[in-house]
């Protein structure tokens, strides 16, 4: 498998990312990609109840960049073409980091690069969209940052 260079442009996700700010998704730039579609996983692992699901976004025509502030609605159209899922919270779309107060989580930004597009219903689940994505994956690529109140 190919890997893709993932960049967030921040080590520690800024709070207009978070639950304290404006809890907008960020700007992610993906280089070295060629793919018929890409997806992306945010997650962090750090989580009290174990692994927690903050954005699942796929079916995105290839791009270097996923803008900041994508809409919370399970089918986009601007400022890219995109399929939202269901996160940990149980809503569409992205939400930030919010940690308990204490040791700064780590938020994970994982980019798939597809052969295909998906055939997945807007708003499924983390399970659905990665057994959609099984055998399709052509290049996967990460930035990590974290994040602690």
């Amino acid at each position: 498998m190919k890997s893709i260079k993932v960049n967030l442009g921040f080590e520690k996700v800024p709070d207009v990312h978070t639950c304290e700010g404006q809890d907008i998704s960020p700007k992610i730039e993906v280089l070295e990609l060629n793919a018929t579609s890409m997806a992306v996983i945010v997650d962090d692992p750090d989580a009290p109840s174990g692994t927690f699901t903050h954005w699942l976004i796929w079916n995105i025509p290839p791009t270097n960049i996923i803008p900041e502030a994508i809409p919370n609605n399970a089918t986009i159209k601007k400022p890219i073409q995109a399929v939202q899922g269901t996160n940990s919270f149980g809503e569409i779309g992205y939400a930030g980091p919010c940690p308990p107060p204490g040791k700064p989580h780590r938020y994970f930004f994982r980019v798939f690069g597809l052969d295909c597009m998906l055939n997945l219903r807007p708003g499924a689940t983390r399970q659905d969209l990665e057994t959609a994505m099984k055998g399709h994956v052509l290049a996967q690529g990460e930035a990590m940052a974290t994040y602690g109140r």
